[in-house]
């Protein structure tokens, strides 16, 4: 994906200063456990799809456990010239999310200038698998990110609702509330794509 605009640019190069950290944090690691996949969802993954919406936090999880370097923190400019601060969430979790069983395979690959795929492989989640994990929390940031996907036509009501209900099914307990985010998701869609 390419920089829409110089404040994305910058963005992706605060990104891609987090990543090669973490790579470089990885230098010692035995080759037989590489590549370690990177999986980023939220609102970075959301901004490199659709240009909206810049997150102060990166949102990921990773193929395997990692010990995390320190400073994991990068300064940037935004559009308007000010000063941003984009670091990596420590404390993001997909436990709770609704994410489909196939979302990390079905994930897209990212390069980042400066990082080697060989041994961290930067993905983010598709488009429907980044509607489907906002629908667990469903506030309305994860509304607005879903009406976002479907206004640039990357998903669509009846594929969210596929996908959404194929992945309830890994889930235990009440899943009433859930089921009626997908109603209210899919009606979102619709009225977006209008």
């Amino acid at each position: 994906m390419q920089p829409r605009n110089n404040a994305q640019r910058e963005y992706l190069a605060a990104l891609g200063e987090i990543v090669q950290r973490i790579a470089a944090s990885l230098g010692n690691v035995a080759p037989q456990a590489l590549p370690i996949r990177m999986y980023i969802a939220g609102g970075t993954a959301l901004h490199f799809y659709t240009g909206e919406r810049v997150s102060r936090d990166v949102d990921a999880a990773f193929s395997r456990r990692i010990a995390l370097p320190e400073n994991l923190e990068v300064a940037y400019r935004d559009a308007d010239g000010a000063a941003q601060l984009l670091y990596l969430d420590r404390n993001y979790n997909d436990t709770l999310a609704l994410m489909h069983e196939d979302a990390y395979d079905d994930s897209q690959p990212f390069a980042l200038p400066g990082v080697d795929p060989s041994v961290l492989d930067v993905r983010l989640l598709s488009p429907l698998d980044l509607a489907v994990s906002k629908l667990g929390r469903f506030a309305d940031q994860d509304r607005d990110d879903i009406a976002a996907l479907a206004r640039h036509g990357l998903i669509d009501a009846a594929s969210l609702r596929q996908r959404a209900e194929a992945a309830l099914t890994a889930y235990v307990g009440d899943t009433a509330r859930v089921q009626n985010t997908i109603d209210i998701a899919c009606r979102i869609i619709d009225n977006t794509r209008i």
